[in-house]
């Protein structure tokens, strides 16, 4: 059964996803990491917010954490009205089936199906009824109309990675989560698709967290969180230019 336990904590109320007091801990011999040190945010619907800092500071964790590809050590988790803290396997993989979008840096495409069969994958699994309308809209605004037939392998890593933005937004997801999306694509093909998650948001509604090393990603995004040793050391909002500016530079210094 789906845990729809709440709390009254301003970083949950009314945020679309959330952490309290989030804890996660590995260990490594004798010694042990705090990958994440008691991180409180929240995360409001239909806005673009970067999760950015060095190698090791934490980002990836908390993005799969928010997630449900990782359990936290302590502390709760909440994801479009549900708790994931101490659900089941069984549950989680049913949340992140219904509830969230995944775009990584190596696209995870599977290379016998072609382009279209890959976008329409996940909403034929789950058994739910395709919006042919929204397809035809993603295909169109991505621009690989003319790709459809084509496999992986036929497709430049910049149609590799907008197909895969199609199949995460086809799924109309409650959170679409990037991790590194450009990290192998060239600039141009960079820009443009952190152009169209931007856009995602102001067009389709939808909510995007997304972690970057790069500041030049990051100012892509409304609201810039940076990481360091597993706290958040800075939180941005992109109507503030001076701030933005400043997180970001002190980001590249941290990541040289």
């Amino acid at each position: 059964m789906t845990n729809t336990h709440t709390t009254d904590h301003p970083a949950v109320e009314g945020r679309i996803a959330s952490a309290v007091a989030l804890v996660k801990t590995y260990r490594q011999g004798q010694t042990e990491i705090r990958a994440l040190d008691s991180v409180t945010v929240g995360f409001d619907r239909a806005r673009f917010t970067a999760i950015a800092g060095p190698s090791g500071s934490g980002k990836s964790t908390l993005m799969h954490c928010l997630a449900g590809l990782d359990s936290a050590t302590s502390g709760q988790v909440f994801l479009g009205g549900d708790e994931l803290t101490g659900m089941s396997d069984g549950e989680l993989t049913r949340v992140r089936r219904d509830k969230v979008g995944f775009v990584f840096q190596a696209f995870n495409l599977l290379p016998q199906l072609t382009a279209l069969e890959n976008i329409v994958l996940p909403v034929t699994l789950t058994g739910r009824p395709l919006d042919r309308d929204l397809l035809d809209h993603l295909v169109g605004v991505l621009g690989i109309g003319d790709r459809m037939s084509h496999r992986p392998s036929e497709l430049s890593g910049g149609q590799q990675q907008r197909v895969a933005l199609a199949r995460a937004l086809l799924a109309q997801p409650v959170v679409l989560f990037a991790d590194e999306p450009t990290g192998n694509l060239d600039s141009r093909s960079g820009a443009e698709v952190l152009d169209f998650l931007r856009r995602s948001v102001g067009d389709l509604g939808q909510t995007v967290v997304m972690v970057t090393h790069d500041p030049r990603a990051a100012a892509h995004a409304d609201r810039v969180l940076v990481l360091a040793d597993g706290r958040i050391v800075d939180d941005v909002d992109a109507a503030s230019g001076a701030d933005v500016t400043r997180a970001l530079r002190d980001l590249g210094r941290a990541a040289r």
